[in-house]
């Protein structure tokens, strides 16, 4: 077991892709699940969900890289307005794209919902798995 105070950045960094690839595995299990008993179109909602889901997590990877670089080199690091613009744009295509596919899959609406929640689960997942590894 490690000591909390030595989670380093790079921790942190593989913490987000094991989420990431967690995220990956379950949604591709769950689309080929719903699309055998629900069908196609609520299979594209789950990974529209699951797409909405792992951007959101990707963003926050990077905006929490840029954060902590910023305050360990003391704000010298990389542009903090190029990761803000790429947050708002992915802000605006995510209203975009559950708008489109609302209005356009006439599948399962708790499909996309599961998909947008399968991001909490597998950092809540991580999470456990983290505080199962490292003492406080």
């Amino acid at each position: 077991m490690r000591a909390l105070e030595t989670f380093s950045d790079e921790d942190f960094r593989q913490t987000m892709l094991r989420a990431l690839r967690l995220l990956a595995i379950v949604s591709a299990v769950g689309i080929a699940v719903l699309w055998w008993k629900l069908g196609w179109q609520s299979a594209a909602l789950l990974a529209v969900g699951a797409v909405i889901s792992a951007s959101g997590l990707w963003e926050w990877m990077r905006l929490m890289s840029v954060v902590m670089s910023r305050m360990d080199e003391g704000g010298t690091a990389k542009p903090m307005a190029m990761v803000l613009l790429g947050f708002f744009i992915r802000l605006g295509a995510t209203i975009v794209l559950l708008y489109v596919s609302l209005k356009v899959l006439n599948g399962s609406v708790y499909a996309l919902a599961a998909g947008l929640a399968l991001g909490v689960f597998a950092l809540t997942i991580e999470g456990l798995r983290l505080v199962k590894a490292w003492t406080v």
